[in-house]
């Protein structure tokens, strides 16, 4: 078995109420570093850190990584990236046409909103870099050692699609079936691999 952690950036420094997902902006110092401290206290040894492309996430890889040494330094991967709302990024999200959150909800798993990024693309990124990660596979021959930890930097996005593959690999998800939870800024969401392929169960949730 592996284990999955599925951490989310710190507070970004951001104004309320914009929308922002591909957007590139860092988050809080003294958060990141109350979260680094938090994750750094209970991370097990020898686990692995991969962040996203986005300086928000890396912050808190790299903070992390400061307090615990002998883990190697994070690997990048953009796949972890937050999803990218296109014309709307940095947007108020109030001031975004309703139409557009109907179009978006009509057709949840296809529709660009924005028109950069759909949830169908969004689940086949963080799809394949969890099947290169071995926890998604079309078969159960390889077996994983228990204490075997990975640990993703990433986004609210990239942490729920990974809550759906995880329970429903082969999901086209509507509106209403994407996971309402994620972690607070500088929680994380820890789930268990690998299981039966289809058969997603067990996690935890901090923060």
């Amino acid at each position: 078995m592996r284990r999955l952690w599925l951490v989310r950036h710190a507070r970004p420094l951001v104004e309320p109420g914009l929308c922002y997902g591909a957007s590139d902006m860092p988050a809080d110092a003294a958060d990141t570093e109350r979260a680094a401290r938090e994750l750094a206290a209970v991370l097990p040894a020898g686990a692995t850190l991969v962040m996203s492309g986005l300086q928000r996430a890396q912050q808190l890889a790299r903070a992390l990584q400061a307090r615990r040494p002998e883990l190697a330094l994070p690997l990048c991967d953009p796949r972890l990236n937050e999803m990218d709302f296109g014309r709307f990024e940095l947007s108020r999200w109030d001031a975004i046409d309703r139409a557009e959150f109907d179009a978006w909800t009509d057709n949840f798993h296809s529709h660009r909103f924005g028109g950069r990024e759909s949830v169908a693309e969004l689940l086949a990124r963080v799809g394949q870099a969890l099947h290169d990660a071995g926890l998604i596979q079309p078969s159960t021959e390889k077996q994983y050692p228990a204490s075997q930890d990975l640990v993703w930097f990433t986004h609210a996005g990239v942490i729920r699609a990974a809550s759906l593959l995880h329970a429903r690999p082969d999901a086209r998800p509507l509106a209403t079936d994407w996971p309402a939870q994620a972690p607070a800024f500088g929680g994380w969401h820890c789930l268990d691999w690998p299981l039966p392929y289809g058969a997603g169960k067990g996690y935890s949730f901090q923060g």
